[in-house]
């Protein structure tokens, strides 16, 4: 059989190493459809429900992985579908390919059924976007759109009329009037360890031994330097502060980290960055500023691979561009040991002490379900080894402080575009990836809600993936971020009846459970963990649980109390829970 376009492009993407698309088919990417098919023992499609979701797995897969993620869909509305995945990967700067349709070259232009020029759509969200017009363009082209998104951590677009889709490959259809060739290239990409500059390493070295009070922030760009930051951070004597994203760098049990930053962080974490003289911020540009040193507090060295993401919040006086494992590796051997560990151990202190605190709020009495105790027994259930994806929202919070990065444990979420419905096609990526891993998705029901039929999909591919649905019947973070600026909330609780989606589970043919008592919690979890295929737990939890920053200010004191007084509803069950927090908090 002539190989045909969409063969070749097939046939490419195996040779890269890809071994599985995220995809919706359409008549827009038929000749592309016909090249998987025939590349189909070495190249697995997986039929998803809606393009976004086959997004949001193509981004898992690619954080999770390291590897390339790949997704497809249609011309127009399949491939607009893709956006808000794609603008995932690309603020996140991991690695995927989105390979779209489009009408066929003869009647672009003439206003055509589904005629959407993506390759303008995706200008800013694809570093290289590219319509493919002649199939001497390949594969050459797709070589150069895997190259950059390899090399450069973003997204890669290519969008291939119908027409071409379905040509010959060897087709050389036009005149060639310039001294160019069309590109010849291979499946190669170099991403070798970027070292620092040794003038910068020396004046860090000075900034860093001259600290007294040396503090460390660590992002998902020192994920394969969690040895590195803690060897150096032990020279230091600094306690480690873990962004979100950067949650599994280093062990929550590890006795150097204090945990993490911002809004759902803790208290330690918070009050020794306003302390410290001295930060070293490893692969992270941390965006939350007022949660940073004040201008002028402390001295800075920032180790970023990419110089452009250096002292974007705060003045920086050493900036390292180069990769987090071999710059700390370069710097141990030269920085002293400080001996005095007095701000170390401070937050040490303080670090059991907030531990102790949160354990509290783990209630197994209370009713309704407090979302703590729901984590806290994910958490206690969970394999070793478990990775556990999770939406936006409230559940973040629960999520930072609750789940315990211990053994291999692995934490995903949308870092920088913090977009909801990611958590479970996320597991989907991951779980396609890693088939003898235990994967658990921790939606809200809002997010859950939005992608729900991805559901399906795990059935249907015989994903084993496990999902904790956090139901409290609203969008449970913007109620509070309503109520953080004084106003009562609005529109964002949903009318009764809350949904059953252990139900829908169990109608997918799968194990489904709802959980409304707080005595059903850890044996329905402990169930849906052991069951050998796709299982879910909706449960339902306090709607009126406060996302309680680590440490409150005054600013937000006053919001929270404006808010109450300008007619917020719920006002008795909401005090209410944040007395009985307050209570076991002290018990502890």
């Amino acid at each position: 059989m002539q190989e045909i376009v969409g063969q070749c492009l097939a046939r490419r993407l195996v040779e890269w190493g890809v071994d599985t698309i995220f995809g919706l088919p359409g008549d827009g990417i038929n000749g592309l459809m016909e090249g998987f098919r025939r590349e189909r023992a070495r190249l697995r499609f997986v039929l998803v429900h809606h393009e976004e979701a086959a997004a949001f797995m193509a981004t898992g897969y690619a954080k999770a992985t390291g590897r390339l993620g790949v997704c497809a869909a249609t011309s127009g509305p399949g491939a607009i579908h893709l956006l808000n995945g794609l603008y995932d990967a690309k603020l996140d700067h991991v690695p995927v390919l989105a390979i779209t349709g489009m009408q066929e070259t003869s009647v672009l232009g003439s206003h055509y059924q589904q005629e959407v020029h993506t390759q303008l759509l995706y200008q800013d969200v694809a570093d290289y976007n590219l319509m493919v017009t002649n199939p001497q363009q390949l594969p050459g082209v797709v070589d150069i759109a895997i190259r950059t998104a390899l090399a450069n951590r973003t997204v890669s677009h290519l969008t291939f009329p119908n027409d071409v889709q379905v040509a010959p490959a060897a087709e050389d259809p036009y005149r060639h009037v310039s001294p160019g060739t069309p590109p010849r290239s291979s499946t190669v990409v170099s991403r070798p360890p970027v070292a620092p500059e040794p003038a910068e390493l020396a004046r860090a070295v000075e900034v860093l031994s001259a600290g007294r009070k040396v503090a460390m922030l660590v992002g998902i760009g020192a994920r394969d330097a969690g040895a590195e930051v803690v060897a150096v951070a032990d020279a230091l004597g600094a306690p480690i502060v873990k962004t979100l994203p950067g949650k599994h760098v280093v062990p929550d049990d590890h006795p150097l980290t204090t945990g993490g930053l911002g809004l759902l962080g803790t208290r330690p974490s918070e009050e020794l960055m306003e302390e410290c003289d001295t930060l070293l911020m490893v692969g992270t540009s941390f965006p939350y500023g007022k949660y940073l040193p004040s201008p002028g507090q402390a001295r800075v060295v920032q180790i970023d691979l990419d110089a452009s993401l250096s002292a974007l919040r705060l003045p920086v006086e050493v900036a390292l561009t180069a990769d987090s494992a071999s710059t700390l590796r370069a710097l141990l051997p030269m920085l002293p040991r400080n001996g005095d560990r007095s701000f170390l151990e401070k937050y040490q202190k303080g670090r059991d002490e907030w531990r102790t605190r949160m354990g509290a709020l783990q209630d197994a009495s209370r009713r309704p379900i407090a979302p703590q105790y729901l984590m806290g027994c994910v958490d206690e259930l969970a394999a070793d080894d478990a990775i556990l994806t999770c939406d936006s929202g409230t559940v973040a919070t629960w999520a930072a402080r609750h789940w315990t990065i211990r053994g291999g444990r692995e934490f995903y979420l949308s870092g920088n575009l913090a977009t909801m419905a990611c958590g479970l096609p996320y597991a989907i990526g991951i779980q396609q990836a890693y088939p003898g891993r235990q994967v658990i998705a921790y939606p809200g029901d809002g997010g859950f809600a939005m992608l729900m039929a991805e559901f399906l999909t795990a059935v249907r591919h015989d994903l084993p993936v496990k999902v904790i649905v956090n139901n409290n019947n609203s969008y449970g973070q913007i109620l509070w971020e309503q109520i953080i600026l004084g106003y009562p909330e609005y529109a964002v609780r949903h009318r009764e009846p809350e949904p059953d989606f252990g139900a829908w589970a169990r109608g997918c043919g799968a194990y489904g459970v709802k959980v409304t008592e707080p005595g059903d919690v850890s044996g329905a979890v402990r169930e849906a963990l052991a069951h050998p295929g796709p299982a879910l737990v909706d449960c339902d939890v306090n709607p009126n649980e406060p996302p309680m920053p680590g440490k409150v200010r005054y600013e937000q004191a006053k919001h929270f109390t404006e808010a109450f007084l300008r007619g917020q509803p719920h006002k008795m069950s909401t005090l209410a829970t944040v007395a009985r927090d307050k209570i076991n908090e002290l018990r502890s």
